[in-house]
């Protein structure tokens, strides 16, 4: 390659990783698989290997993908989190034990499985969890101890610990936790996370820590970033079995080995596992044991050049398209299924994959009949690749008719195709499995296959049927007995005193979630006050667009809904908005928090703005009314200097809520 081609064919590549690595660490989604992100860093090396004076330090193999945003507070890592050099063959595990011996003779190497999540700082003072932080870019993360503090793995305390402590982990999503995830997402109408280690960052990543707790994450440590002098460490294995005695959860599977062709075959055992494992893989990582051999070696900008990570080829084979199966979802879309011959991927049997709507399908040029690539994207959710060969003509259309009540079919400006029939059987269905989930009523023991069962024996058709089924009917469902029935009874009596907003989310308006629901019951406070409310009235909350507002008006207006709002009423469903504000002292009043404050955490001080009237924001602007500000405020107080915004300590705070 000449070198006027290679520079142009480098900045072309350097683009492109910039583009996709922006939508990975900092947006949380992806549009390629990670394999082929990883091969167009391979031909940047490669393109550098041949003309290293084109290396530059903003190049990606020199510098950790990812920067902190301005949701929360900068986190300065007095040890860098770096990032490790990736190997796609045996060959270059060999080379790199080559590198070793060049500074030990004997070396041993420590072999773990390489999680694919988001990596974290957790810190702790005399044994107390005092932050946590993403890693960033590798010098500057986010401070993300409120929604940490929700994973119950992460010890809070820790006993006959070390003053200071720093550790390193991965925090994860657990494979099922992620299906049922993405499982509620279609229901809901919103676009799915495309695979874990997306899920585990977006959850995190939360200015809410309600909406982090539910997510149920994980988190396995893997190394000491610092500890206090008193504790003399000399290897990985060794840190590995401290951190275990101190109860956190460490590397599920790590062992040590003397000789890089039993690393090799250890690499290939944990590949052999992958689909044995409860949480994602992307490789197995070697790192030297002995620390002094380590300090010996030193880093690069990047990486440490004591560890290596071996990368799994993504598994993808060729099966025959049977049949594709169209389904309607809760919000009336249609969404079509591919069914065809079983493979196994991933140690699982795999024959069907969601295809999602008639684009991607006119996309890939697949027809049933035709022979298919495909695989399991992030080794989870079962995916078309490509078409391998056509067997048949043309491309398949799904059927302009609904599955489930024939009506006719419309096409959407999202590019979906939606059933627009209110009297759906499959749409009411879903409506009351949604209705039912425990962020809208809460109704305890209603699940899924109970509420088939009831629409089967006709005997619910929509919400409010719920609150007029008997004992004796629930006694006639299929495993129920007088304890289950008098239990399924009992939880929706109890969803009656469900405050309004639980109640408007569990309507399932489209384009309203649990955030656009609390605002609406808080502004409209009775159902009838949102039910009367006209476009107008619903833009002016804060945040609110027209489009949202357009389907909650379009929403009420329909006759059906009207009916199922008049048995919610005659049950004695609960249709006003409790509030939890204890005054209205803060009211018309902006607060942005920022900061360590000396007794209130951020939610705590939150809680209070919003109890007391005021609202809490996440950024500083022009209408932020007050900073409250505590020790190591970054950025947002500087914000608040710059705009003139006053900023008020904790104690001028509560002093504000007390007068």
């Amino acid at each position: 390659m000449e070198f006027k081609t290679a520079q142009e064919k480098l900045n072309s590549l350097k683009q492109l990783v910039a583009y996709h690595s922006d939508l990975y660490y900092n947006q949380n989604r992806t549009e390629i698989s990670d394999y082929e992100y990883d091969m167009l860093m391979q031909e940047i090396k490669a393109i550098e290997a041949q003309f290293p004076q084109l290396i530059t330090a903003d190049s990606p193999t020199q510098t950790v993908q990812g920067k902190s945003s301005n949701l929360f507070e900068d986190v300065v890592h007095k040890v860098k989190m770096e990032s490790l050099l990736d190997a796609f063959s045996y060959e270059e595990v060999r080379e790199f034990d080559n590198r070793v011996k060049e500074f030990s003779q004997t070396p041993v190497y420590a072999v773990e499985t390489k999680i694919d999540g988001i990596s974290m700082s957790l810190e702790y003072v005399n044994g107390v969890f005092t932050r946590g932080s993403t890693r960033g870019d590798g010098v500057v993360g986010e401070d993300v101890t409120q929604n940490l503090a929700t994973i119950k793995s992460i010890p809070k305390k820790i006993e006959n610990a070390p003053d200071f402590l720093e550790v390193r982990g991965e925090v994860y999503m657990p494979k099922e936790v992620f299906l049922n995830l993405v499982k509620q997402q279609e229901e809901e109408g919103k676009k799915p996370f495309k695979n874990p280690r997306n899920a585990a960052s977006g959850s995190v990543r939360q200015k809410d820590s309600k909406i982090t707790a539910s997510r149920n994450l994980d988190i396995f440590i893997f190394n000491i970033q610092q500890i206090s002098d008193e504790y003399d460490i000399t290897s990985h294995k060794q840190s590995l079995d401290l951190l275990k005695s101190f109860g956190f959860k460490v590397s599920p599977r790590y062992n040590t080995y003397n000789n890089i062709e039993d690393v090799i075959k250890e690499i290939e055992n944990i590949g052999n596992m992958r689909g044995q494992f409860e949480f994602e893989i992307d490789g197995a990582v070697v790192k030297v044991d002995d620390f002094s051999v380590r300090q010996e070696m030193g880093s690069t900008n990047k990486y440490p050049r004591w560890a290596i990570a071996y990368k799994y080829p993504p598994e993808e084979k060729s099966t025959i398209l049977r049949e594709i199966e169209v389904s309607v979802g809760r919000t009336g879309v249609l969404t079509p299924t591919a069914v065809f011959d079983t493979v196994q991927l991933a140690g699982t049997s795999v024959q069907r994959a969601v295809l999602h709507n008639q684009d991607f399908i006119d996309e890939k040029q697949v027809n049933i009949g035709d022979e298919i690539l495909v695989r399991k994207a992030g080794d989870i959710i079962p995916e078309v690749v490509k078409l391998v060969k056509k067997n048949t003509e043309g491309v398949f259309k799904i059927p302009m008719v609904c599955p489930s009540c024939h009506s006719e079919i419309v096409k959407t400006e999202e590019s979906a195709l939606r059933c627009i029939n209110p009297e759906c059987p499959e749409q009411l269905t879903r409506n009351i499995i949604h209705f039912a989930s425990r962020s809208a009523m809460n109704i305890d023991g209603l699940g899924e296959s109970i509420v088939y069962q009831l629409a089967e024996k006709q005997l619910i058709h929509d919400i409010g049927d719920l609150y007029y089924l008997t004992f004796e009917q629930a006694l006639n469902l299929e495993g129920f007995k007088d304890k289950s029935a008098n239990n399924l009874i009992t939880a929706i009596e109890n969803s009656k005193k469900a405050n309004l907003d639980k109640l408007i989310f569990g309507f399932g308006i489209r384009n309203i979630g649990e955030k656009a629901a609390s605002l609406l019951a808080e502004r409209f406070r009775t159902l009838d006050g949102l039910i009367n409310a006209d476009i107008e009235s619903i833009i002016e909350i804060d945040g609110f667009a027209e489009i949202s507002a357009k389907s909650v008006v379009e929403y009420f207006e329909k006759d059906t809904v009207k009916e199922v709002i008049e048995k919610l009423k005659n049950a004695g469903v609960n249709t006003e908005y409790i509030s939890t504000k204890t005054s209205e002292t803060l009211s018309g009043k902006t607060f942005v928090v920022t900061g360590t404050l000396p007794t209130l955490s951020r939610d705590e001080a939150e809680k209070l703005i919003t109890d007391n009237g005021g609202k809490a924001a996440s950024s500083v602007s022009k209408k932020t009314s007050y900073v409250l500000a505590g020790e190591k405020a970054g950025s947002k107080l500087e914000k608040a200097k710059t705009l003139g915004i006053p900023v008020i300590t904790e104690q001028e705070f509560l002093d504000m809520i007390n007068n």
